[in-house]
């Protein structure tokens, strides 16, 4: 992850002249063997909050651009690389040095806007005075190792490294190399080692300097570049290249580095070499050869013609010819950093003066387990003229050609095999405007110019202001930095996995089912055993008392006789090390006996697969409502899971304590109450939950230390994530778009048991109305037993499924209806004092508010007439814009520790879990009004069972008001108490009051605690108050989609949200803001991909992708709702956790507005289903077309899919 981020030196002699190299690099990828030579450095290295920051971690911290700061120190180092080698940096080179960085938190948007100050770039904000930062000085950046200056004067000297099970040999010549690749021809070669991290082999050699010949101008032929430059080297010199050439010359570089801009990130380009590109010279002991790089190159999956003893020297990439035209097409889940689903590389050859093609090669990745060319197509249009015929013909035969079969690996077939004919019109297209430009061909349509076009941030935040005359020194309301942050954006806040070994420590290591549904036959460790530093396997016959276990019951610690899902934990390794524990785990021999699973919802609804509880809220008279209907509308939406994808992954260190069977627990976890009947627990920096039951038996077997932290493979694989739901939906309304009544179902996939499932569709049930006066409404809620992990509690809590639902009928019924969407939902907008379908009054309702001002700052109206002018002049690229309301129900119990000492300062401790959210910052505000004294007196302590015991679990977004009313309350006891002694010295100090206090026996402790009153709901009544108050918010946001492809652009995004009189608007337009871009990953982006057998394919940021950098709007205003103070919550504050993530289904019906567009060019005017995520491929499927038309789906039940949705 990029916690783990490097910045690496390298000096190089040139002309007696040195010159140092400065890149970013991941160190899980950098072996520590091939670092010889090389200077690196790690955030620790640059500063530190004990002498000094460097201005790239001050920035970031002060800018309120680190939350849980897992991702800070490698964002960094990213800005503080960028900086070495370019201080004054542009603000697309800052975007660009981002593009291998994720962050699950803050959105983005405040990193970029911090770091925007390097830039010089005009700009304000509230939020932080860039006046106050630091200026960056170079000459104080530290110096090269002398030592390592002079190591290129010296003659090099082999380096053999020798471990366990792998020798590492580092040669100095191409000759010593060459030697051991004939000794040892099925050993790696690694040099960037992007690809052979996963990979253990028993000889691996490396070095980074032979074949590295930077770059060699043939002056008739091309450029040769050495096998060991790396993409960021060859990217490097080819923009120089074509500053330089006639554009003619350098076709195919342009072709190369359009590539290159979204291959990885830096940190990988930084290290990855060049291998596939045309011309390649492998040498052996048997001499040099020139190999072409043509269909015969591949013989398999990464397999080629060059020989195991072979390396490979040199690749040469040749000059363009005259009337020579090369593309390079890409299309991915996400833009940056990610794999393609298909890519191409395509490249005609003109006879000289015409528009006759004269060669022609197409080549697609993505279609096969090697690169294809499509050598018939290409055959059948050589000696054709470049016109519409040939179009037509081409696009023919290529789907006939780049068929697949609908099982293929990697699924998603329909969208393959349209990309490979969308690539070649985008293709067809380009070059027949270069042709127009030579006079040899005829005009690309005005409309359709978009189609050849390829593919900067500009940020604003209008905040709530401090009310005049509030003191100074009271916080409350100001944008205080995050008390975290400045140790975060250091590499010195710890986490769980950073707590150091203790003495004796043992690693533990899962071992999962991988069956879906088996009795368990047999598990045999036997083999295990032999594993150095093997100490015992623990399973269920371990657990000293009862192995039953889960919120309901119906769990168990370790699976006994069944298994139910992939990753069910069987038994667990216990070793010295986090090697041997994990090479011990995976050589567990199980063997099963396989049971038919359910994995999807449309299977458990087949089979009546539920879990016991079916909720129902019912109001009014339904079926009246449908006979007073103009229109009823039926139809059903699927939304899929997500995963957490927190960037910690579940962490627990046990430590025995010495005494009375004590053990001192360190978790990763949201709610400590759950954990504390094991054990004490203390949360450092906490992430999110993790079963401890594993950790007590183990620890009970061994009596040692015992940690255990997850791989993210095994992380994603065993916990739960967002329920995947599907909602039917029957709704009537008149013509002018009022809704009349509503009939509604919702499945969701609860997984293997019931954790929280109950409670999601509670949530999901209580708002399907989103922010519509719905007077008949028939409902019902039904939980899926299936045999997948269990799916848990996740921002929103059923809560955005609900509300999408909602959305899709009302997207639906104003196309119906024929009217603008944004009228059919105010018109349905509940207004103050009504009742919700649930019976609950509407009070202080600022929602028509919030709409009204967002529709104003966004220039909703101006804008859409825009939009609809350029769908008007664009075929192939359209627009779309929506506004989406959200309403959200608070509700919880909390408490809280204050102590004040004899010097005046205090110490808080409070039951909520600082997860990056700034509940601690806040809490630090909350009692420094209280008890009237500055922030600067008041420390936090970390979450302990052993001070705030029997705590609510850090969710539900009520942790800043449920705590912040307990420690108010705290404060309260202690002033009370002193009031006496202030009489009595009305002019004194705080320091003075505590002292006397101290000295006349005054208790200044205090427990406090709050719970939110009147709270309770019947279901089967349909009475009761379910919610203290609600929060809300309304979003507009505008996308452009790439009809082709099914690439989408976020282009603008305006929030107005009410949170109430803000406690910290920094910390709360952060939560806003992650919250939008987590939601943006929910809905367009992030995908959980399974087997028909429930094998979760996606494992790791490999296949899931999350939003980059690159993601966020490029425009996005936040704007906290003024004058709306919130009588129910501490200091009129409001919950702002969870309430913004529904607002990013903003972006999803934004594209479905600019896809009816597209299909309206199609002749398509009725509504229609887009299923959620809207990925590439839904995107791409829905704009029908001529070539959506040529690759016909598989009818289903004819095939085997290779993934399913559950």
């Amino acid at each position: 992850m990029q916690y783990n981020t490097t910045f690496c030196s390298q000096a190089n002699e040139m002309t007696l002249i040195y010159y140092f190299s400065h890149h970013t690099a991941n160190a899980c990828l950098f072996p520590v063997c091939a670092l010889h030579h090389v200077a690196v450095t790690t955030v620790e290295g640059i500063g530190n909050t004990k002498s000094r920051l460097h201005p790239a971690q001050e920035r970031i911290a002060k800018s309120h651009g680190s939350q849980c700061g897992f991702c800070t120190p490698g964002i960094v180092m990213s800005m503080y690389t960028l900086l070495r080698n370019k201080p004054e940096p542009k603000m697309e080179d800052i975007e660009d040095a981002f593009q291998g960085n994720l962050c699950r938190c803050t959105g983005y948007r405040p990193i970029l806007e911090g770091y925007r100050t390097f830039a010089k770039a005009m700009m304000s904000s509230s939020l932080f005075n860039s006046s106050e930062f630091q200026p960056l000085d170079p000459t104080q950046e530290p110096i090269f190792p002398p030592e390592l200056m002079t190591q290129s004067n010296k003659q090099q000297k082999q380096l053999c490294f020798r471990g366990e099970r792998v020798m590492w040999i580092q040669p100095t010549t191409l000759k010593e190399l060459v030697a051991l690749k004939s000794q040892y021809p099925n050993a790696k070669l690694v040099v960037g080692n992007t690809e052979s991290k996963s990979k253990l082999c028993r000889h691996s050699y490396n070095h980074p300097s032979v074949g590295r010949t930077i770059l060699l101008i043939c002056l008739f032929t091309g450029i040769t570049f050495g096998a060991a430059c790396t993409l960021s080297s060859v990217e490097e010199v080819l923009r120089k290249v074509v500053a330089e050439l006639p554009p003619y010359k350098a076709e195919v570089f342009q072709a190369v580095l359009e590539q290159l801009r979204w291959f990885a990130g830096p940190q990988i380009r930084n290290v990855a070499v060049i291998i596939h590109l045309p011309l390649i010279s492998p040498c052996s002991t048997e001499g040099k050869r020139t190999i072409t790089m043509d269909e015969k190159f591949f013989t398999g999956y990464r397999k080629t013609i060059v020989k195991p003893e072979e390396i490979l020297l040199s690749v040469e990439i040749p000059y363009s010819k005259k009337g020579e035209y090369f593309s390079a097409f890409k299309q991915a889940s996400r833009r940056e950093d990610d794999i393609a689903i298909v890519t191409c590389g395509m490249r005609v050859l003109f006879q000289d003066g015409t528009n006759r093609v004269e060669e022609i090669k197409l080549s697609y990745g993505g279609m096969a387990p090697t690169t294809v060319l499509a050598l018939k197509t290409c055959k059948e249009l050589t000696g054709r003229d470049w016109n519409e015929k040939l179009l037509q013909d081409a696009c023919r035969l290529l789907a006939g050609e780049m068929d697949l079969s609908p099982s293929a690996p990697g699924g998603m077939v329909d969208f393959r095999r349209t990309l490979t004919l969308s690539f070649f019109f985008k293709f067809y297209l380009t070059v027949l405007q270069k042709l127009s430009k030579n006079h040899n061909g005829t005009p690309v349509p005005s409309n359709y110019v978009s189609a050849t076009e390829l593919s900067s941030n500009q940020s604003c935040v209008l905040l709530q202001e401090v009310p005049r005359g509030q003191a100074v020194e009271d916080m409350v309301g100001r944008p205080l930095m995050h008390v975290s942050a400045a140790k975060q954006a250091c590499g010195e806040a710890v986490y769980c996995d950073d707590i150091p070994h203790y003495e004796n420590e043992l690693y533990l290591t899962l071992v999962t089912s991988t069956k879906a549904h088996a009795k368990i036959l047999s598990v045999d460790a036997s083999e295990a055993q032999s594993v150095p530093g093997f100490v015992c396997f623990v399973s269920a016959k371990d657990v000293p008392g009862s192995n039953i276990t889960g919120i309901a019951n119906d769990e168990t610690v370790f699976a006994e006789d069944v298994v139910t899902c992939v990753g069910h934990i069987i038994g667990a390794v216990l070793a010295d090390t986090q090697e041997h524990s994990r090479r011990a785990a995976k050589v567990v021999k199980i063997k099963y006996e396989e049971l038919k699973p359910i994995v999807t919802i449309q299977e458990a609804i087949e089979k009546q697969s539920f879990l016991k509880s079916i909720k129902r809220i019912n109001k009014g008279d339904v079926k009246k409502g449908f006979e007073e209907s103009d229109h009823i509308l039926e139809g059903e939406m699927y939304l899929g899971g997500q995963e957490h994808f927190y960037l910690e992954t579940h962490c627990t260190l046990a430590v025995p304590k010495g005494e009375d069977g004590e053990m001192e627990l360190f978790v990763s976890t949201q709610n400590l109450m759950k954990t504390q009947v094991l054990r004490v627990l203390l949360c450092r920096n906490c992430i999110v939950h993790f079963g401890l039951c594993l950790i007590n038996v183990s620890f009970n077997r061994t009596g040692r230390p015992v940690r255990c932290m997850l791989d993210r493979d095994e992380d994603m694989l065993i916990s739960g994530g967002r329920h995947p739901f599907l909602g039917r939906y029957k709704v009537g309304f008149m013509k002018n778009g009022k809704v009349k009544s509503l009939e509604v179902s919702y499945y969701g996939n609860g997984g293997n048991s019931v954790d929280l499932s109950y409670g999601v569709m509670d949530r999901a049930l209580l708002h399907l109305d989103n922010s519509y006066n719905i007077p008949n409404v028939s409902s019902v809620g039904i939980v899926c037993k299936t045999n997948l992990p269990s799916n848990t509690a996740f921002r929103g809590f059923g809560g955005p499924q609900g509300m999408m639902i909602a959305e899709c009928w009302m997207s639906d019924l104003a196309r119906k209806c024929g009217l603008p969407p944004e009228e059919v939902r105010k018109l349905n907008l509940y207004h103050e004092g009504d009742l919700t379908h649930f019976n609950q009054k509407l009070e202080g309702f600022t929602l028509r508010r919030c709409w009204d001002e967002c529709l104003s700052s966004s220039s909703y109206h101006a804008r859409k007439k825009l939009i609809e002018e350029f769908n008007k002049q664009n075929r192939w690229k359209k627009r779309g814009m929506c506004i989406i309301p959200t309403k959200f129900g608070i509700s919880f119990t909390a408490g809280a520790l204050v102590h004040v000492y004899t010097d005046g300062s205090v110490l808080l401790t409070h039951g909520g879990t600082e997860m990056g959210q700034g509940l601690h910052t806040k809490m630090i505000q909350v009692a420094s009004r209280s008890l009237g004294i500055p922030t600067s007196n008041i420390y936090i302590s970390e979450t302990s069972t052993n001070t705030v015991p029997n705590t609510s679990p850090t969710a539900a977004s009520v942790s800043a008001d449920i705590n912040g009313m307990a420690i108010h309350n705290a404060c309260q006891t202690i002033l009370k108490r002193l009031e006496p002694i202030k009489q009595s010295n009305p002019k004194g100090s705080w320091e003075d009051w505590i002292k006397a206090a101290y000295e006349n026996c005054v208790s200044l402790s205090a427990t406090g605690f709050y719970r939110i009153p009147d709270l309770g709901y019947d279901f089967e009544k349909n009475e009761g108050k379910p919610f203290c108050y609600f929060s809300y918010g309304v979003a507009c946001s505008e996308v452009e989609i790439d009809c082709l492809t099914g690439d989408h652009k976020n282009i603008r995004t305006d929030i107005v949200m009410d949170v109430g009189t803000s406690l910290n608007p920094a910390i709360d337009i952060g939560q806003i803001e992650g919250a939008f871009v987590q939601g943006l990953g929910l809905f367009t982006m992030e995908e959980l991909r399974y087997s028909p057998e429930g094998n979760l394919y996606t494992r790791g940021p490999g296949m899931y992708k999350i939003p980059a950098f690159g993601d966020i709007p490029t425009e996005f205003y936040v704007s906290l709702l003024r004058d709306c103070p919130n009588s129910k919550a501490v200091y009129s504050s409001k919950a702002v956790g969870e309430p913004p993530l529904f607002l990013s289904a903003s972006v999803f019906y934004a594209i479905k507005d600019a896809i009816y567009s597209a299909r309206k060019d199609s002749g398509l005017t009725e509504p229609f289903r887009l299923d959620s995520p809207a990925t590439p491929e839904r995107i791409r499927n829905a704009c029908v077309d001529i070539f959506t038309k040529m690759c016909p789906s598989a009818e289903p039940g004819t095939f085997k899919p290779w993934s399913v949705r559950v």
